[in-house]
């Protein structure tokens, strides 16, 4: 099993899979998600954390929806028919154009036991560490989402609440990220 190690904002990126309109209507939970999201989103701008969103079919499915705001400052947006964002070419791209010290992907979005966990298994696979935020993930249905979840833990993928991962992030209180931070983690 990989050793646990602390999330360091300069070797990480964060991965936005998929919460698209026809998707977030249809999963439990949605304004959870969208909330958790936005927190991971405002982390990466204060961080200034390179973040890939991507679409699965957008001409379907719809854009993602409006309530996230995708604000960092290193925003990669894509749209794949890939379930897998490792199959697909531009996500290969973005990574390999990334600063080689990044190491640690950051997985939000939906659905838990589809694109997110095929993704989480492949950036295992090519030895990143992998972590998802675990309520900022969610399927159609629960037991789905939780199934996921405990599957990804079992083979050696951190599955943690986003509070978890941003305070991972910010280090300490009392720093000027922190500031910019707190009036979202409340």
């Amino acid at each position: 099993m990989e050793k646990l190690q602390l999330i360091n904002a300069k070797r990480s990126c964060m991965v936005v899979i998929d919460p698209q309109e026809r998707l977030m209507k249809a999963v439990e939970k949605p304004e959870k998600v969208v909330k958790n999201i936005n927190l991971l989103m405002k982390t990466a701008e204060v961080f200034d954390i390179p973040v890939i969103a991507t679409t699965q079919y957008k001409k379907g499915l719809g854009p993602i929806v409006s309530e996230i705001e995708l604000s960092a400052k290193r925003l990669f947006q894509i749209d794949k028919t890939e379930f897998n964002c490792f199959f697909n070419k531009d996500f290969i791209s973005i990574l390999n154009n990334l600063p080689p010290a990044i190491d640690t992907l950051i997985l939000s979005g939906v659905e838990a036991h589809i694109c997110v966990f095929q993704t989480a298994v492949a950036a295992m696979e090519r030895n990143f560490s992998t972590w998802v935020a675990s309520d900022a993930v969610s399927s159609r249905s629960k037991k789905n989402k939780k199934q996921a979840l405990t599957l990804m833990t079992q083979n050696t993928i951190f599955c943690a609440p986003t509070e978890t991962i941003v305070y991972q992030v910010l280090k300490k209180a009392g720093t000027e990220q922190f500031k910019s931070l707190l009036s979202h983690l409340k």
